[in-house]
């Protein structure tokens, strides 16, 4: 479970930001709330902001995170790490700091760059509730706790200033609580968007072609949502290239290696009451895209992931991610999935389904253009029983573009 982000320097992100999953003194929807330890988790967030204000930034810092821990390991020589820092910055240092819980034990991670290189870097975890020493980073040079000394040796000859000590140490040494924490990012942060959709699409069909079970709940919550379909028809049918089929200019090893790979085609007809339909070229990109979620997301939630989207909404109609979201926060599973994700769908702002400190807001300040991000837990005088998306709409949290604007005065200045 993921319990608190934060970065600097990253994008319109120019001050340091802070995204809590620890929940406040509010007392709502306890049933929602996981205990470890001395801290209540929430299962998830929601983010709003005006276009522009920061939340896609927001997201994007998480996925960087993600990304360079679990890709950095394969950074060449005189490659740099792509540092995107604020245009107002002094500095070139952008910050990253993580805390989150993997095989029931608490970690905290973070690293600095600075000219597309990594100059600072620590992880530490908490046995038994103390702080411990797994490993602190200054430039090329690293020392360890008591408990990992020499157990990160290997690491001397494969570090480089464009890769994390957290990625080469998962791969050259054999401490779990490195590799639990490398796997967190590698394995339990699922980051959705446009560029994944297809491959989360074919991942699914696979899913419901080949599980009973899956396909089972899928049906189950397709009904939940009274989307009418009452029957999903897979067929896969993987085949090798024939070599006429191949452009003439590839080279025989490369012939050779795509003619032994298979490659899948999927059909897929949606049985209704009275008739059927071909999902890819018949039904809307809203069911595709519900199609391309269902199963990771039924992965995520079985196994305990955390799901960061951008949009959520985006081709889905409003009673489908409204759906989807009462779904992550109301299941009940062994494990404790989380969900955080941003949208505009003010439908969603609704304290029945989120609480105060679960609702976030991003604002890109005037003086600086740089991006704020709050919770609604730290506005005083929210009502538990105030309608909050109207309070949204009106204003009273920030957050929100163009308020009080004439356009009739703006036209006639044209």
């Amino acid at each position: 479970m993921l319990l608190e982000f934060s970065c600097s320097n990253h994008k319109s992100i120019l001050d340091k930001v802070v995204f809590s999953a620890l929940a406040g003194k509010d007392t709502s929807h306890e049933e929602r709330v996981k205990n470890f330890d001395s801290f209540r988790v929430l299962k998830g967030a929601i983010i709003y902001g005006a276009n522009g204000s920061g939340k896609s930034n927001f997201i994007d810092a998480i996925s960087f995170v993600k990304n360079l821990v679990s890709d950095s390991i394969r950074h060449q020589p005189g490659q740099g790490i792509f540092q995107r820092p604020h245009k107002l910055a002094k500095t070139g240092k952008s910050s990253y700091s993580i805390q989150f819980v993997k095989s029931n034990t608490r970690y905290a991670y973070g690293f600095v760059l600075e000219n597309f290189v990594v100059v600072e870097e620590y992880l530490y975890y908490f046995p038994n509730g103390r702080q411990t020493k797994i490993f602190e980073r200054t430039n090329d040079t690293f020392v360890t706790g008591t408990k990992f000394k020499n157990r990160l040796s290997n690491c001397n000859e494969v570090l480089k200033p464009n890769r994390l000590l957290l990625s080469c140490a998962a791969n050259f040494s054999n401490a779990v609580e490195i590799e639990d924490a490398f796997r967190f990012f590698n394995e339990d942060i699922v980051i959705y968007g446009s560029e994944n959709q297809m491959n989360w699409m074919n991942y699914s069909l696979r899913k419901i072609h080949e599980d009973e079970k899956i396909k089972d709940i899928v049906l189950a919550f397709l009904e939940d949502l009274h989307t009418g379909i009452r029957d999903i028809k897979v067929d896969i049918d993987e085949k090798t290239l024939d070599e006429s089929e191949l452009p003439p200019f590839l080279s025989d090893e490369f012939r050779n290696q795509i003619m032994q790979q298979k490659v899948s085609s999927f059909t897929t007809k949606i049985v209704y009451d009275d008739f059927e339909t071909d999902l890819m070229s018949e039904e809307s990109a809203g069911i595709q895209k519900l199609f391309s979620i269902l199963c990771p997301l039924i992965d995520i939630m079985i196994n305990g992931k955390v799901l960061i989207c951008d949009e959520l909404e985006t081709n889905l109609h409003e009673s489908l991610v409204y759906g989807i979201v009462r779904l992550f926060t109301q299941l009940r599973t062994e494990e404790f999935a989380q969900i955080i994700f941003s949208t505009h769908d003010t439908s969603l702002l609704n304290l029945d389904l989120f609480r105060r400190d679960q609702i976030w807001f991003t604002e890109l300040s005037k003086e600086t253009r740089c991006t704020e991000l709050y919770s609604l837990a730290e506005i005083k005088n929210v009502r538990k029983d105030e309608v909050v998306g109207k309070g949204y709409i009106a204003g009273k949290y920030g957050a929100i573009p163009m308020l009080n604007l004439d356009f009739a005065n703006v036209i006639s200045k044209l």
